[in-house]
């Protein structure tokens, strides 16, 4: 037993390490640099105008993103009883996002962040409860949000083009396995955690026990159990543990996106700014997001920069849509990677040190 504890501890600190900084960004300007050489028009690229509105803008999204981990600080302070500050919290954010940025999903930040807040010493099942109830209320934001704005804007929230569901292609339908995936385990997950949860233990074990899941079966069965001390944990909270929750996750990716809003009216002059046309963008960015959820890449890197200038293809043209993407992932992606190899050597530091002297 305590070799694999061990053992797991060695895969999740491997998933942190700084050399994993070099893929992501690999991947990303290698997809970047190859699209600006195919497609980069200089005379569309002189058209951006670099002035105070452009710099107030980048600004506007710098801070969105700001907020945003702010946000993330804030649900990690309620969740656990406020046992961290608010110092602790947004450090724990900055590696649980640097862990995001540069895992595959097979680890992903999930894995880490029990991991981070074993190591803080928090008890086993309000770990487990923050990490579980984190992933079914980001969820709930995408089921809720994502067919809120299809209702709202339409069907060309998916892609440029797209009025009406009988012009639906490969990003239509990807866009909609998403959304019912994520509908799926979410109402799963959901049901498990507030009402059944024995009901769901049951229904995973079930799982873990056909053939073709056999590689997934300890991750079930861990999954399992955990549902089940999860809901013991969250069963005790008061209603304004769900709403303090719900609204810091709310907040969090709503910021997220809206940074995406503010570098385009920064870079682009003849962008419309009224609400109908923000809230579109604003809408695609939500949809790029949800189809490339699942990208095997670590942090989308290299899929979301190609992708990027079909989604947007209406409002930015295509001769400096990767410009636009790089500085977009500039603002919003490589900083974890600069901040997490910062923190993560200190914060490592910090547990090392606290254990020696435990042991002493």
């Amino acid at each position: 037993m305590i070799q694999e504890t061990k053992k797991e501890e060695e895969n999740v600190l491997d998933s942190i390490k700084m050399s994993r900084v070099i893929l992501p960004i690999l991947l990303g300007l290698g997809v970047v640099v190859w699209m600006m050489w195919r497609q980069l028009d200089w005379e569309e690229f002189k058209t951006i105008q670099w002035t105070s509105k452009t710099t107030f803008w980048l600004l506007m999204a710098g801070l969105m993103y700001l907020i945003r981990h702010v946000f993330y600080a804030w649900r990690l302070r309620v969740m656990t009883s406020e046992e961290f500050t608010w110092g602790k919290s947004m450090q724990l954010i900055v590696i649980w996002e640097f862990a995001s940025a540069v895992s595959p999903t097979s680890i992903g930040g999930s894995a880490v962040a029990l991991f981070l807040l074993a190591q803080e010493k928090i008890s086993g099942a309000k770990t487990i409860s923050v990490v579980l109830y984190s992933m079914v209320i980001d969820t709930i934001f995408f089921i809720v949000s994502l067919p809120l704005l299809f209702f709202l804007v339409g069907p060309i929230i998916v892609r440029p083009g797209m009025l009406t569901m009988g012009d639906l292609n490969g990003f239509a339908y990807t866009f909609i396995a998403v959304i019912l995936f994520m509908a799926s385990y979410g109402a799963l997950f959901a049901y498990g955690l507030f009402w059944r949860p024995d009901h769901l233990k049951k229904i995973l074990l079930w799982f873990s026990r056909l053939r073709f899941l056999k590689r997934f079966r300890e991750d079930l069965e861990k999954t399992a159990n955990d549902v089940v001390i999860t809901s013991k944990e969250i069963s005790s909270k008061p209603a304004s543990f769900h709403i303090y929750s719900s609204i810091a996750t709310w907040g969090a990716w709503i910021t997220r996106f809206l940074a995406l809003n503010c570098i385009i009216i920064a870079l682009i002059s003849s962008i419309p700014l009224d609400f109908y046309n923000q809230l579109l963008i604003y809408a695609r960015g939500e949809a790029m997001h949800a189809i490339t959820a699942f990208s095997p890449t670590p942090g989308g890197a290299g899929i979301a920069e190609y992708l990027f200038g079909g989604f947007f293809a209406d409002y930015i043209p295509k001769g400096i849509a990767t410009v636009i993407a790089l500085i977009w992932r500039i603002i919003t992606y490589y900083p974890y990677l600069v901040l997490g190899a910062i923190v993560i050597p200190v914060w490592l530091r910090s547990i090392v040190n606290r254990k020696r002297t435990t042991t002493l």
